[in-house]
């Protein structure tokens, strides 16, 4: 396989990739935001002020700035600083198993969809027909069918963003199947298993990299809607969606309940987004000839 392993286009570069995202100002200020996000949704039981569930009635709609509630408190009293932070940990838990789940099944048959032209058709047109549904509504349906949970929300939405990574993968693997080294591959007896866990997959990784990217403020989004709508995360326990929920028929009240939230919302996707789009271009091999 010498022959081969010459042929297979060099990958990238993992310090030039990094240097070319950290020279990016937006790219910084994402990653900032996601490192944060992250450490306030992993440490919530320690960093929260307060008990997200604890209910004060007698501290309801609290502004922020209020001794002990920096963000205010909701209707029932609870401390909407709190509840953000375990939100953010149901929005992130929801995100990385819906995409988790999208790669798992979505990668292998992208894999062979690419590869086997025989069977691409049929993986192709049952595709075709789950794009015909728009992801939001795809997702409440099969959330409304399985129940309300986060379990249940994070395998409905990653069954919803199954067909984009199958086109993701497809598309990569049919680029990749043309290129010198994998004619060489079979011209040196290799097998189509071996072709493709060795050198498709490994060399399809950054185009895998920028769809999660995408994939988990999407999943974000859609656990936000899914809570909304009471199909999600089930009171008492906080999240971002259902934070939402609560908080418009108080809007003019304490604005701050909806707006602090929507904003955690709003900043965590945004950022999700910016890193992605810097890895994409850091990934892209033209970026090297500027």
């Amino acid at each position: 396989m010498a022959v081969v392993e010459a042929l297979v286009p060099p990958r990238s570069n993992s310090r030039r990739v990094v240097r070319r995202v950290l020279r990016n100002p937006l790219a910084i200020t994402g990653l900032a935001v996601l490192a944060i996000a992250v450490v306030l949704a992993v440490f919530a039981n320690w960093l929260a002020p307060h008990d997200p569930t604890q209910t004060q009635l007698g501290n309801a709609f609290a502004p922020p700035g209020t001794a002990g509630h920096l963000l205010g408190t909701d209707d029932l009293g609870r401390d909407v600083l709190s509840r953000i932070m375990f939100g953010l940990r149901a929005s992130l838990h929801v995100g990385i198993l819906a995409v988790a789940f999208s790669l798992v099944i979505g990668v292998p048959l992208g894999l062979i969809a690419g590869y086997f032209r025989a069977i691409d058709a049929l993986i192709s047109r049952l595709t075709d027909l789950v794009l015909a549904f728009p992801f939001l509504i795809l997702a409440v349906g099969l959330a409304a069918i399985r129940g309300a949970s986060l379990g249940n929300a994070a395998i409905a939405i990653g069954i919803a963003q199954i067909p984009g990574m199958i086109r993701i993968v497809r598309s990569e693997t049919l680029r990749l199947k043309s290129l010198d080294f994998v004619s060489a591959a079979i011209v040196e007896g290799a097998g189509d298993a071996w072709i493709l866990g060795r050198h498709i997959l490994p060399n399809a990784g950054s185009a895998l990299i920028v769809q999660a990217t995408v994939g988990i403020p999407a999943a974000i989004l859609g656990e936000a809607v899914l809570s909304f709508l009471g199909l999600g995360i089930q009171p008492p326990a906080p999240s971002l969606g259902t934070m939402l929920s609560d908080a418009q028929q108080f809007a003019s009240r304490a604005p701050w309940a909806a707006v602090m939230p929507g904003v955690a919302i709003m900043l965590l996707t945004l950022a999700f987004n910016i890193v992605g789009d810097s890895l994409r271009d850091a990934l892209d091999p033209k970026a090297s000839r500027r």
